[in-house]
């Protein structure tokens, strides 16, 4: 996904595949240096494994900062590194001719040229970010591999300007998040009779990003990361039955495509101000040897699996197998994060 702001700013949107076509592309149309910023929104390997075949990135001279979710054990230079390790790629990370700075991040907003770029967590196995960018009274949101954090969403349509909001706080900030924007490009991978299989896998169903965009009061919306699984005749269908849904509200829905030229005039000038460096969204403070983590699952499994990454990192662990010994453990030792199963004896996680 490429964004270029009215500065000339160019902001890349993950390094999936499409990468190679994107990266032929901008060489053949800019001219040299070519300098942008790559955001990635998590680093499963569907989203990165263009980046060694972006082709700005082979050429001294230009300048990319690239920009990933601050993980718990690697860095992001290493991660993208191990994909381009000798067995897998004849060309090492290092090799790169351009000028490559790496930035990790946690919720937070920097500026980007004259963009300003907002980064919140989604809701996804694994670090997964969402980027909504901002410039000239403009905003695009971009909130791929997501999936709703509540399984109770009420299904029917919502009204722009007197929604019914879902029930878990999460979702309503994700609504916030995406408020008023422009453009939305949302994960829609499944259809809502899908979905009941699909809970946890990290993906939306098309009904409710049709909602949640309702709800912001969104002026487009652009059906993202499709079912492989799913020919053009149906999506086609579904985009259809995703327009029935939204006819309530003001609300243009389309399936994105490879392709696709959208522009979104900005209707306001720029006002210079101090940039706001993208170390201003860097983790601050609790650092991994203070911080303490309550693990409250009944899976013996999945507390062992938490307890394995999370200790060689320094944190202090403490667990309970059900909701009311959570809450006393949460009480007396006053935790930096819970990580917390919904479904619990005694009581649930909601």
């Amino acid at each position: 996904m490429e964004v270029t702001a009215r500065d000339g700013t160019l902001i890349v949107l993950d390094c999936g595949t499409g990468a190679h076509e994107l990266g032929q592309h901008l060489a053949a149309s800019r001219e040299p240096p070519i300098c942008g910023h790559l955001l990635i929104t998590h680093t499963h390997w569907d989203y990165i494994q263009g980046f060694p075949f972006f082709t700005p990135l082979f050429v001294r001279g230009n300048e990319w900062d690239v920009y990933a979710p601050q993980g718990v054990g690697q860095r992001l230079e290493d991660t993208l590194a191990g994909q381009m390790e000798y067995s897998y790629f004849p060309v090492g990370l290092r090799q790169l001719g351009a000028t490559i700075r790496y930035h990790e991040l946690v919720e937070g907003a920097f500026d980007v040229g004259e963009v300003r770029v907002t980064a919140r967590y989604m809701n996804h196995p694994g670090l997964a970010m969402g980027y909504r960018l901002e410039a000239g009274g403009v905003a695009l949101v971009y909130a791929t591999d997501h999936e709703p954090h509540s399984p109770h969403q009420p299904d029917a349509p919502r009204r722009a300007g007197a929604p019914a909001l879902p029930v878990h706080r999460e979702d309503r900030e994700h609504i916030e998040f995406l408020a008023g924007a422009d453009l939305v490009i949302h994960d829609a991978q499944y259809e809502l009779r899908e979905y009941p299989t699909k809970r946890t896998w990290g993906h939306s169903p098309a009904e409710l990003a049709v909602d949640f965009a309702l709800a912001a009061g969104a002026k487009r919306l652009a059906l993202f990361h499709h079912d492989p699984f799913r020919d053009d005749a149906a999506l086609d269908r579904l985009v259809e039955s995703c327009r029935r849904r939204a006819v309530t509200g003001a609300l243009d829905v389309f399936a994105a495509a490879e392709g696709q030229t959208i522009e979104l005039a900005e209707r306001e000038a720029v006002t210079p101000r101090a940039a706001r460096q993208p170390e201003a969204a860097i983790a601050k403070g609790v650092g991994a040897a203070s911080a303490t983590i309550l693990l409250v699952d009944d899976d013996p499994d999945i507390v062992r699996l938490l307890t394995m990454t999370l200790r060689p990192e320094g944190f202090r662990l403490l667990s309970a197998s059900d909701g009311n010994a959570a809450l006393e453990i949460a009480r007396a030792e006053r935790p930096d994060l819970l990580l917390l199963d919904w479904n619990m004896p005694g009581r649930n996680g909601l």
